[in-house]
C-alpha cells in the first residue's frame, strides 16, 4: 500500500513546496507546472497501454477494454491540448489603462451602434438592459433594440427610454439574421457606424464598457474586442446545491482563466454578447455568418481569414443573467456544442482546405472539439465499465487498485494542484465531473446530430425570467442519473455481498473505489435535478452601511441590511408602519420608497415605480460595487456545502 501511495505523496509534497514560490502570470512557471502534468500523464498512459489491456481477441474483456482505452486516449489528448493553451496567459487591462491615460476620447469619437438582441424576454429584463445601454460614458453612440418578437409594448418602451427600435417581418436565421437585418439598416443611414457592440437582452453594460473596449480598437488589426460574461444571479448548480456563497458560477473558469489563455495564443474568439466588432470587417465577411447556431465563434474565424483578430479584455464590464433553471442550462450547453459541430464540419473547420486559418487557430478548434466530444464521451465509459466488472466480471482494465494508484495518483495530484493554482480555485475535479454529467446527454446528442447533419437545425433560445417560485424536478435527468446511481449501488452490493468471489477481493478494489466515487458524483447530480424555488424577481445583495431616511419632516440614520434594484431592507428598532412613504438616500441620491413589510429587526421597502427613479436606480446599481466579481474559492467551504445539501 505504501508503495502505491508513495509517488502520489511525493507529488503532493512537491506541489506544496513549489507553488508558493511561483507567480501565475509568469509563462515559465505555468510551463513548468503544465509540462510536469503532461510528463506524468504520458508516464501513466504508457503503463496503461503496455500493462493493463486485455489479451487481443473476441472476448468480452477485449471488446470493452480496447474501446475504453481509445476513449481514454482521446480524453487525454483533450487534457494535453488544454494544458498547452493554459501554459500562457495575458492581461490587457494595463494596456487599456495606459492608452486611456495617454489620450482622452474626443467628442467626435468613432460612432458605435449598440445592438440589444431580443426575442421573448420580459419587460423587467429588457428595461434594465436598455437603461444601462443608454447611460454609457461614451460620447458618440446609438442604441438599437432589435426585436425579433415584434412587440408593441417594447416599441413604446424603447421610445420612452430614448433609444431606437427595429423589427423585421420574419425570424429567419434567428439571432444572426436579426443582427444582419440591423446591419443592413444602419449601413444605409447617412451616418454609418464604425463599430458595432452586441448585447444580449439580459446583459446590462457598466458605464465604462464602450470606453475601455474601444481603446483596444486603436490597433487596426483588431476586429473584435470580447469581454467576459458575469452574472448577477447564481446558476442552477449553485442554487440547487445551496452553494452560491462558496462556489462560482460554472462559466467563471472559461471567462476568467481559459479565454485569457486563448488570447495569449492569439486564438480568443467572439462570444456574442458583451463584444465590440469593427463594422468594416463585418461588411467584408457579409455580416454575421448563418451556417452555425453559434454565429459568434464563426465571426472570429471569418474575420481571421480577412486578417482581423479577436482580443480579450478580462474586465467585468457587463452583468447578465445566468440560466435560471436546469432545463435552460442544458439547452444552452447543447446549443453551444451543436453550433461548434456545425463549424467543425463547415468551411471554417480545422481540416477544411477552403479555410485560411493559421495552425494555432486550427489547433484551438481541435482543442474545443476534443473538449466536447472526447471528454463527454469518456464520461459514459466511466459509469459503465465498473458495472460490467462488478455485475458480469468483464475486466476492461487488467490492474488492481494499488497498481493503478502507483501510476495514476502522481498525475492526478499534480494536475489537480496545477489546475487549482492556475484557476485560483475555480477548478475542482468533483465539481467539474458534476457539471459535465449534467450536460452530457444534451452534449452527446449535439455531437452526433451536428456531425451527422450539420445544417437545418433551429436556434434554441435560452429562456430568462418567468415564474421560479416553486420547487421543480427535472425528471428526465433525474430518472437517468437516479437509475445510474441505483445500478452502481446494486453492482457494489452484488459483487461484495450477494455474490462475493475471490477475484472480487483480489481485483475488485479498483472497481469499488471507482464506483464509490461515481456514487458521490451521481448523488450530487440527482440533488441538482431538484430545482429550488427562487422567490425574488431581483437579486438582493447583503450590505451593512448607514442610510439616511426621511419620513414626513423627520430625518434619521438607520442601517441597510440588503438591497436590490427594486427595494431594500433596513434594520430599525422603531420601523415605520406598512404603507408609509419615505425617502432613503441610496445610490448617492434620495429615492422615494414605500414600506411594504415589517421584519424581525426592521422593515422592507419597495422603490418608487416612476420611470426617472427606475432609470437612476438601475444605472447606479450596475455602476456601483453591489455586484462583486468572484475572487477565489477554498475547497473546505465547498465540501461543507455539499455535505449539508446531501445530508442536511
Amino acid at each position: 500500500m505504501m508503495a502505491a501511495f508513495a509517488p502520489g505523496l511525493v507529488a503532493f509534497g512537491a506541489c506544496l513546496a513549489i507553488l508558493p514560490l511561483l507567480r501565475r502570470e509568469q509563462t515559465l512557471a505555468r510551463v513548468m507546472m503544465t509540462g510536469m502534468s503532461f510528463v506524468l500523464l504520458v508516464h501513466y498512459f504508457a503503463w496503461r497501454v503496455t500493462h493493463t489491456l486485455p489479451p487481443p481477441g473476441l472476448t468480452a474483456d477485449a471488446l470493452v477494454g480496447y474501446p475504453f482505452m481509445l476513449a481514454e486516449a482521446a480524453s487525454m489528448i483533450a487534457v494535453c491540448l488544454s494544458l498547452l493553451f493554459l501554459s500562457r496567459t495575458i492581461d490587457r487591462s494595463p494596456e487599456v489603462n495606459s492608452i486611456l491615460r495617454r489620450s482622452k476620447l474626443p467628442a467626435n469619437a468613432p460612432l458605435v451602434d449598440v445592438f440589444i438582441c431580443t426575442y421573448n424576454e420580459e419587460k423587467a429584463i429588457l428595461e434594465r438592459t436598455i437603461i444601462g445601454a443608454t447611460g454609457l460614458n461614451y460620447p458618440n453612440y446609438r442604441v438599437w433594440v432589435l426585436d425579433d418578437g415584434r412587440r408593441l409594448w417594447l416599441r413604446r418602451l424603447a421610445q420612452e427610454l430614448g433609444c431606437n427600435y427595429l423589427a423585421r417581418p420574419d425570424n429567419r436565421h434567428a439571432k444572426a439574421g436579426n443582427i444582419n437585418h440591423a446591419l443592413q439598416h444602419v449601413s444605409g443611414l447617412a451616418e454609418r457606424p464604425e463599430f458595432i457592440s452586441i448585447l444580449d437582452a439580459d446583459f446590462v453594460p457598466m458605464p465604462d464598457f464602450l470606453t475601455r473596449a474601444m481603446s483596444l480598437m486603436q490597433d487596426g488589426s483588431v476586429g473584435v474586442v470580447q469581454t467576459p460574461q458575469h452574472f448577477i444571479n447564481p446558476d442552477p448548480i449553485q442554487t440547487n446545491l445551496a452553494a452560491t456563497d462558496v462556489w462560482p458560477d460554472e462559466q467563471r473558469f472559461f471567462f476568467d482563466i481559459l479565454m485569457p489563455a486563448k488570447d495569449a495564443w492569439d486564438t480568443a474568439f467572439c462570444c456574442g454578447t458583451s463584444s465590440l466588432i469593427r463594422f468594416s470587417g463585418l461588411m467584408q465577411i457579409g455580416g454575421f455568418p448563418t451556417d452555425s447556431v453559434t454565429e459568434d465563434y464563426l465571426v472570429t474565424l471569418r474575420l481571421k481569414e480577412k486578417g482581423l483578430r479577436t482580443v480579450y479584455l478580462n474586465e467585468r464590464l457587463t452583468i447578465g443573467l445566468a440560466p435560471e433553471g436546469l432545463k435552460e442550462y442544458i439547452t444552452q450547453r447543447g446549443r453551444w456544442c451543436l453550433g461548434f459541430m456545425q463549424i467543425f464540419r463547415g468551411r471554417s473547420g480545422p481540416f477544411s482546405r477552403q479555410s485560411k486559418l493559421a495552425f494555432m487557430d486550427r489547433l484551438s478548434l481541435v482543442d474545443a472539439f476534443m473538449s466536447w466530444a472526447a471528454v463527454y464521451g469518456t464520461k459514459v465509459f466511466g459509469l459503465v465499465v465498473p458495472w460490467l466488472y462488478l455485475l458480469f466480471g468483464i475486466k476492461a482494465v487488467h490492474a488492481d487498485l494499488f497498481e493503478l494508484l502507483k501510476y495514476f495518483l502522481p498525475f492526478y495530484v499534480w494536475h489537480a494542484f496545477t489546475m487549482a493554482w492556475i484557476s485560483r480555485g475555480r477548478s475542482l475535479a468533483i465539481m467539474t465531473d458534476v457539471s459535465q454529467y449534467i450536460a452530457a446527454p444534451a452534449v452527446l446528442k449535439a455531437v452526433v446530430t451536428g456531425l451527422a447533419r450539420p445544417q437545418g437545425h433551429k436556434f434554441k433560445v435560452t429562456a430568462k425570467g418567468g415564474d421560479r417560485n416553486r420547487r421543480f424536478i427535472e425528471w428526465p435527468l433525474l430518472r437517468l442519473y437516479g437509475a445510474a446511481l441505483l445500478i452502481t449501488l446494486f453492482a457494489i452490493a452484488y459483487a461484495f455481498i450477494l455474490h462475493l468471489r475471490g477475484e472480487n477481493i483480489a481485483y475488485g478494489g479498483l472497481a469499488l473505489a471507482w464506483s464509490l466515487y461515481n456514487c458521490v458524483v451521481l448523488a450530487i447530480v440527482c440533488f441538482i435535478c431538484i430545482e429550488q424555488p427562487r422567490r425574488r424577481k431581483a437579486e438582493r445583495f447583503e450590505r451593512d452601511e448607514p442610510i439616511l431616511i426621511h419620513q414626513d419632516s423627520e430625518m434619521r440614520l438607520i442601517r441597510m441590511a440588503d438591497i436590490s434594484i427594486s427595494g431594500a431592507r433596513f434594520i430599525d428598532p422603531v420601523p415605520p408602519a406598512i404603507g408609509s412613504l419615505i425617502k432613503c438616500n441610496v445610490y448617492g441620491q434620495n429615492v422615494a420608497a414605500t414600506v411594504v413589510r415589517r421584519t424581525r429587526d426592521g422593515f422592507g421597502v419597495r422603490f418608487e415605480d416612476a420611470v426617472a427613479t427606475r432609470v437612476n436606480v438601475v444605472r447606479a446599481f450596475y455602476a456601483g460595487e453591489y455586484v462583486r466579481a468572484f475572487q477565489g474559492v477554498r475547497a473546505a467551504p465547498v465540501g461543507k456545502a455539499l455535505l449539508m445539501r446531501l445530508f442536511g
